[in-house]
């Protein structure tokens, strides 16, 4: 059995079927997804199954993840200086054009490999919300690019997907980002959590969502996550991550280095805003010792999340952790002091910190399907809410 089929059992068990529902049925009824996700970091495909009304009924029923073996994650690194070169979000060129078929590949194993680890028919499944990579993201120029072949992963699979779900906020001058704030907020509404709250996102790239006392949404990218460690172990040591933050733990922050890191014109740059994972250089750490060089860009991403607090309306009452960074118990401390808030994870709560963007790319693809808004003025700075992604029917559901 291959290394990511035995990580796809993971699960937090699995409701009986509904039945199969046509886009109009949808409308009405709980709709049963899976989402898929594989984020800056580029460690795995992330798995999600839950049935909801894409409002505020979540029911959160299995998740799993198939990671990315060396080579894949090396194909999809090679196509990101590729990508930053294009100005047609459509072009691809040979190594964006392999990366993408890597990407739709994984992506379709990994839902094969999670229906039949959990016995549930395809045909009980309504549709599947896919992201796809984001191998560029420059809202400046009005240019976002994801690769992964939506027309090819609902051909396989003989399920309706959703995908390219960040273009039209950018077409109606949004940001495109951050796309999980409106699943953040029905978690939290769902678990009656003490408003205002927030929700903290460490994947490659930081982003937050203030959800406020009377559900108002504040969303944005706060600056680096995982994304600077992971290519320096990458780099120094030929390790994708810093696991449990032990390599960071073991060293100390250079104040100097630090200050760098802090002086870039993003910080002082108004909401909205959102970034590209290569946004910020590695140069001011570079003569550090491996460990004082993590942990110093630990404390920057923890600073970012303190500066990024100082944008929003209220002092939240509690950050709430999800992403890769909920696994990294130095980067949980730092943001903790560094913030001074309450901090706790996803899956404290009974939640997923892994599976949560999963989960939330599911819930965007019911929303997309109601013709619900994806995207609002507070997330990215669109002018009003928007809807969003792109529905392939296939040829059964089509005819259904």
């Amino acid at each position: 059995m291959p290394f990511w089929r035995r990580k796809l059992r993971r699960s937090f068990g699995v409701a009986s079927p509904i039945g199969v529902l046509t886009v109009t049925q949808a409308v009405n009824r709980l709709v049963r997804a899976v989402g898929l996700m594989s984020g800056t970091s580029m460690d795995a495909v992330d798995v999600a199954l839950i049935e909801t009304d894409g409002e505020g009924i979540v029911r959160r029923l299995a998740a799993g993840e198939r990671p990315y073996r060396d080579d894949e994650r090396a194909a999809i690194r090679a196509a990101l200086p590729v990508a930053a070169g294009l100005a047609d979000r459509a072009a691809r060129p040979d190594a964006l054009a392999r990366a993408e078929r890597i990407v739709t590949e994984v992506h379709a194993e990994a839902v094969e490999t999670f229906l039949a680890d959990h016995a549930i028919d395809p045909a009980t499944i309504d549709v599947v919300g896919f992201h796809g990579q984001t191998v560029f993201h420059a809202p400046e120029r009005a240019l976002t690019i994801q690769i992964g072949d939506g027309p090819a992963l609902a051909a396989r699979l003989g399920i309706d997907v959703v995908y390219d779900l960040r273009a039209a906020d950018m077409l109606a001058g949004g940001q495109g980002a951050p796309l999980v704030p409106a699943y953040h907020r029905a978690l939290a509404e769902a678990a009656g959590l003490d408003l205002p709250v927030v929700l903290l996102n460490l994947g490659g790239v930081g982003n937050i969502t203030f959800v406020g006392a009377d559900g108002t949404l504040i969303a944005f990218d706060t600056g680096p996550a995982n994304a600077l460690v992971d290519d320096l172990l990458l780099e120094r040591l030929g390790r994708p991550m810093d696991e449990g933050g032990r390599i960071a733990a073991a060293g100390h922050v250079d104040s100097a280095a630090l200050a760098a890191l802090l002086d870039h014109p993003y910080f002082a740059a108004p909401l909205p805003k959102s970034l590209d994972r290569n946004a910020f250089s590695r140069a001011p750490v570079a003569a550090l010792s491996t460990e004082d060089a993590a942990a110093t860009l630990v404390a920057f991403t923890a600073e970012t999340v303190a500066a990024g607090l100082r944008l929003v309306p209220q002092a939240p009452n509690r950050i709430v952790v999800c992403g890769g960074g909920a696994r990294n118990p130095t980067l949980l401390a730092a943001v903790a002091a560094a913030t001074g808030v309450a901090t706790t994870t996803a899956d404290a709560l009974g939640w997923s910190s892994a599976a949560m963007e999963a989960e939330a790319f599911g819930y965007l693809a019911v929303r997309s399907l109601k013709g619900l808004p994806l995207t609002f003025p507070g997330t990215t700075g669109v002018a009003a809410p928007t809807l969003g992604g792109v529905l392939v029917r296939t040829p059964r559901r089509a005819a259904a």
